[in-house]
Order: C-alpha cells, then sequence, then structure tokens
C-alpha cells in the first residue's frame, strides 16, 4: 500500500561540531534518511567526520553520508542547522546572539535558493531567536522552519520524574514551556503520569527542585565536558522521525506562536503538531494565569534581542 511517506530523504546537517556530527551519526544509527550531507567550513574536520560516520554505515539502512557545500542544502529535503558559536561555560545562550545572527545570515546567503517543500530544523542558539531570524531570510511557509525548542527541556523534565517516582519515562506527559534559555518554565498544569496530575503528587519545594534541576542542567553538562550533544541529536531525531512516519506527534518545539496564551508574533517553545509537511497546528492548552505570566516574560525577553 502506498502510504505517500518517503524514507529515503536527503538530510543537510548544517555544523560538523558535536552537535552536528553527533546529529548525523545519531540519524545514521536510526536508519532515518536515504542520504546525510554534513557540512562545515572546517574541511578537515568534517571529512574526519564523515570517515569515522561511515564506519557504522554497514550496520545502517542509509544509503550514503558525504561532505557536502553550501550549494548541496538546495537540494535537500531537511535541512539541521547546528552551525554558530557554542555556548562556554558562565555563558548564557543570549550571550550567542549577535555572532550567530551573523553566522546563519552569511551561511543562507551562500545557500541561495532552497527547495520550496523543505523543512529546516533550527538546533543553533539562542534557538528561538535564530528560528524566528531563518522564518524571515529563508522565505518558506513559517510551518515549515522551527526549532528544537523546549525538546531537550521537556525530556529532561521526564527523566527527573521518572526517577522521583521510579515510573518509565515514556509514561509521563507534559511540557516545559517558552524561551529555550533562563526564563523557560514547567508548565506543571500540563504534566501528567498515568491520568495522576503531578503537582498533586508533588509538594511545591519538590517541584521547585525539579524545576530547577531542569533549567540548570545545561550548565552543569558543559561545566562538566565543555558542550551537550547527545541528548539534542536525539530530540533532532525524535523530529525528523515525526516528519518522516508522518506521525502527528506534539513536540514542544520553537515555532511562530499566533495568539496562543496571549503571546504572538514570536519564536518560543510551546506543543506543536508535527507531521510530513512540518507543523500541522500548534497544540490548544489553557495555561494557568501564572504560566501566562511565565510565557509572556519570556516572550519580552527575546523580543528584546529581534
Amino acid at each position: 500500500m502506498d502510504t505517500g511517506i518517503n524514507l529515503k530523504q536527503k538530510i543537510a546537517v548544517i555544523g560538523a561540531g558535536a552537535v552536528g556530527s553527533t546529529v548525523a551519526y545519531t540519524l545514521m544509527a536510526k536508519n532515518l534518511g536515504g542520504e546525510i550531507i554534513l557540512i562545515d567550513i572546517n574541511k578537515e574536520k568534517v571529512e574526519g567526520e564523515v570517515l569515522d560516520i561511515n564506519d557504522g554505515i554497514s550496520f545502517s539502512e542509509i544509503e550514503n553520508i558525504k561532505v557536502g557545500s553550501f550549494k548541496d542544502v538546495s537540494s535537500a529535503d531537511i535541512i539541521v542547522l547546528t552551525a554558530g558559536v557554542a555556548q562556554k561555560t558562565g555563558e548564557t545562550r543570549l550571550n550567542l546572539v549577535t555572532k550567530n545572527k551573523e553566522i546563519v545570515d552569511s551561511i543562507f546567503k551562500e545557500i541561495g535558493p532552497i527547495q520550496s517543500s523543505a523543512i529546516i530544523i533550527v538546533v543553533s542558539n539562542p534557538v528561538d531567536i535564530i528560528t524566528y531570524l531563518v522564518q524571515e531570510i529563508s522565505g518558506l511557509p513559517k510551518n515549515q522552519v522551527f526549532g528544537t525548542g523546549m525538546g531537550l527541556d521537556s525530556a529532561r523534565l521526564r527523566s527527573k520524574l521518572a526517577k522521583h517516582f521510579a515510573i518509565d519515562s515514556k509514561q509521563i506527559e507534559g511540557f516545559t514551556i517558552g524561551e529555550h534559555g533562563d526564563s523557560e518554565f514547567v508548565a506543571w498544569s500540563t504534566v501528567s503520569i498515568g491520568g495522576k496530575m503531578v503537582e498533586d503528587m508533588l509538594e511545591p519545594e519538590e517541584m521547585n527542585d525539579i524545576e530547577e534541576t531542569v533549567k540548570k542542567e545545561a550548565y552543569e553538562i558543559i561545566n562538566r565536558k565543555g558542550a551537550t550533544y547527545y541528548g539534542i541529536a536525539m530530540v533532532v531525531a525524535d523530529i525528523i522521525e515525526a516528519i518522516f512516519f508522518d506521525q502527528n506527534k506534539i513536540i514542544p518545539i520553537s515555532h511562530r506562536l499566533n495568539n496562543w496564551n496571549g503571546v504572538s508574533d514570536i519564536c518560543l517553545g510551546a506543543p506543536a503538531v508535527l507531521g510530513k509537511n512540518g507543523i500541522v497546528k500548534t497544540w490548544a492548552i489553557e495555561l494557568t494565569s501564572e504560566e501566562k505570566e511565565k510565557l509572556k516574560k519570556s516572550a519580552e525577553i527575546i523580543k528584546q534581542y529581534l
């Protein structure tokens, strides 16, 4: 039966640093795509990464992994943007905005026209601002350009709650929302385990401790090993899987909000339904009044940088 689903699409990963190369490896390991193109201005680095990843291709269904140029992006079905200056110890993601905006702008000038059906997944930080910028300069419909947003932070939340309650993390539903940064927050009104609301099962102090742990985890990882990349690579793979298999899966990605809990014309992490053409719709959730205020605070912070 013809499902109309194409699993042999071309994926271009821009940036062969720790994040980009791990994304390419994860896609290969999960058999996502027909051809993976890894692109970086550091030719020796990207060539080394491709040689290394290709050592595992005989265990995968991926047909080809190769070094590419920015011009190759024009024919890609999915573009994963990881290029940019990485967050360093003591930095917030917002510290990266000026330099990374310049890098992204120059990259898309190099790429030139891209397929009208292409989907762009932004990983580069600060992801909410870079997503907004790429929406503007790519010329693609906004449902085809979005960032990883709160996918990783929500995964961290599920992991912490799973450990606390000794429950399989896949049984936990709920989201962290807002800026992928210091103003993010757990929308506890959305978090449940097996039909029970988590806020009815935790003390306020426990909720606060879990939320702070989730928010600070990136800093903890960067302090210890210099960068985060395994978790975010799995998030990108999860997003691409939702697209390839037309899953209509709800994932808290960074995308342009339109009067969502009082916030409009800004990219922030919020749940959206993802299918083969990108965003199907923003998922309707009625936040509490306190959560709405936190969302508006995130929006105001991001707007200052636009």
